[in-house]
């Protein structure tokens, strides 16, 4: 979809609530329709799940590890937008550990990472979007054929043919009620329940404290995934970061426990894996509350066209990175074909 070249006799204003892929996604394809777009993030930059935080040396990928694309059209978009150099393939060695607690290899597949860091792509991205920052959307009215947006003191950020929504359900579902769509917000009341939180950890070793694999899939009732970082593309940290999410069970176990002894913990049951015992010189921890979705309906995405709100996520298309691509594309397509009297 992305190469389209057709553009809409109806220039149409439309306010995007997000940055993340999905979000960044639908502003480029709308803008290239000839659509006048605007996304609105709460954060001070672009990133979504594709989050790395600052350490030592470099970054910390805290987020999604990694993508895999099967959609035709996703990496010749992010090649277009986001640029050859935002991306590489991670080359690791990536280990499943069985019931049996034995590694096994996993299934072969290109797996791509953001170059230096998984946010250059979505900042990469976000240089054809406008983008206001820092900005929090706390309500929408609804005003005859068009949305007045507000952020959350009440300040009035424009007005808007079209709204996409792009946060997690649970903030989906919020904005929503905080407008009085409650009955669009219900729409929202399963995903919310099925959308998992994760605790993460990442730890600098002088010495690498696993030669086996770069990414395990792990069965430790504590931990759900571990990574070398540094051996991703890109990287030239010295020693070696590495980085630890919790199982969701466990998050949900801990999910008001303090930073501190998250890690502590975590570091714990790193090292009943590994049996590495020396301790790292620097820990980074981070909590997300809406880390992935579980299970329930794939619809791609959501479309009210009485109201002219739309919602796009990954939650919505599989889960993966790549279905916020998915997901956006598929809104942008419907969004699109509405009649220029709506």
């Amino acid at each position: 979809m992305f190469n389209q070249t057709f553009h809409s006799p109806l220039i149409r204003r439309v306010a995007i609530v997000g940055s993340g892929l999905a979000g960044l996604t639908a502003a480029i394809e709308l803008k290239g329709l000839g659509h006048d777009v605007t996304v609105f993030e709460k954060s001070r930059g672009p990133g979504g799940r594709l989050a790395a935080k600052r350490v030592t040396g470099g970054s910390a990928d805290m987020g999604a590890q990694y993508f895999t694309s099967r959609n035709p059209d996703f990496l010749p978009f992010l090649r277009k937008f986001a640029g050859d150099e935002t991306f590489e393939i991670w080359k690791g060695r990536f280990g499943f550990e069985t019931a049996a607690r034995e590694w096994e290899p996993f299934p072969e597949e290109a797996r791509f990472v953001g170059t230096p860091r998984m946010t250059a792509i979505t900042r990469a991205l976000s240089a054809h979007a406008r983008l206001v920052a820092e900005t929090r959307v706390g309500k929408l009215a609804r005003n005859d054929q068009s949305w007045s947006v507000f952020d959350d003191a009440g300040s009035h950020l424009g007005d808007f043919h079209q709204v996409i929504i792009t946060a997690p359900p649970a903030q989906a579902r919020e904005l929503m009620v905080n407008s009085g769509l409650n009955e669009l917000a219900s729409h929202l009341d399963d995903p919310v329940k099925r959308v998992l939180p994760c605790w993460a950890v990442a730890a600098h070793f002088p010495v690498s404290p696993w030669l086996h694999h770069e990414g395990m899939r792990c069965q430790h009732p504590a931990l759900f995934w571990v990574a070398n970082n540094s051996s991703k593309p890109g990287r030239n940290d010295e020693g070696q970061w590495w980085v630890l999410h919790a199982s969701p069970a466990w998050t949900e176990e801990h999910v008001d426990t303090p930073a501190e002894e998250v890690a502590e913990k975590l570091l714990a049951a790193f090292q009943e894996l590994t049996g590495f015992e020396a301790r790292p010189d620097e820990v980074v921890t981070h909590r997300w509350l809406y880390a992935r979705s579980e299970g329930g309906e794939q619809p791609g995405h959501l479309w009210f066209p009485d109201y002219g709100l739309g919602l796009a996520g990954d939650w919505l298309s599989g889960g993966r990175v790549e279905g916020a691509f998915d997901s956006a594309c598929g809104l942008v397509a419907e969004l699109n074909a509405v009649p220029a009297t709506q």
